[in-house]
């Protein structure tokens, strides 16, 4: 069996087009690269700005119910953890590109640009970065907002026991209490007088108080704190 004689001129066509469909095919990644990184570009403005009373119209049908939440649900969780929910331009730490891919992913699946993003994190993280556990959000209308992303690490787990004393005077007055009523057990018997009463115990207990109290006042006014709900979406470095 003879085979065939080759052509060469052929083989020449055949390499001359597959070179230009390597080269349609390099050209079309560079440009989905290029219009990739231009809606990242853009995103980012976004985050580092602020809009007020943006409501981003979503396909509710494409939506993750379990990722809606009203305003009163992130308040209470704020409250609870001293937490911090503010303008995405507030943060000072990085949003990881998953975040970035999740908008993008939104954005196209519900054909709209996302605006007016939300963080909620510790205070420190709209100062400066650390690891905790901020949650990106995007308001929806009607005090909702929908959570796109979450990332960092879990907040530590005595974090909501170590904020319950800033939630309001009357817990802070509570904690103040216990820590005065175990100093004074800490003082020996006798260290007044030979023998140990009530009406000492009661004097010394006040003592305690009023230092301890005296202390926790200064450096609330020193440092400029406030208690959980007058923070919890303020953007002033020392609420």
């Amino acid at each position: 069996m003879l085979l065939p004689r080759t052509n060469i001129e052929e083989k020449l066509t055949l390499e001359t087009r597959r070179v230009g469909i390597q080269e349609d095919l390099i050209e079309a990644v560079n440009q989905f690269l290029k219009e990739d990184t231009a809606k990242e570009e853009q995103i980012q403005k976004r985050l580092e700005g602020s809009r007020k009373g943006v409501e981003n119209r979503f396909c509710f049908d494409l939506l993750e119910t379990d990722k809606i939440y009203h305003l009163d649900q992130i308040k209470k969780i704020c409250i609870d953890y001293r937490l911090r929910f503010l303008d995405s331009k507030y943060f000072k730490g990085e949003i990881p590109q998953e975040g970035i891919s999740k908008i993008k992913a939104l954005e196209k699946d519900h054909m709209i640009s996302i605006e007016g993003f939300k963080i909620v994190a510790p205070s420190k993280l709209f100062r400066l970065e650390d690891k905790d556990d901020p949650l990106l959000f995007a308001p929806i209308g009607n005090g909702y907002y929908y959570l796109i992303h979450r990332w960092g690490n879990d907040l530590h787990p005595l974090r909501k026991l170590m904020a319950w004393p800033f939630k309001n005077i009357v817990n802070l007055s509570m904690l103040v209490l216990l820590i005065s009523f175990f100093a004074t057990q800490l003082v020996p018997e006798g260290l007044f007088s030979k023998s140990s009463t009530q009406a000492e115990f009661w004097i010394i207990f006040f003592f305690m108080f009023k230092s301890i109290a005296s202390v926790v006042i200064f450096y609330g006014f020193a440092l400029g704190k406030n208690f959980n709900p007058a923070i919890w979406n303020s953007k002033y470095f020392n609420a």
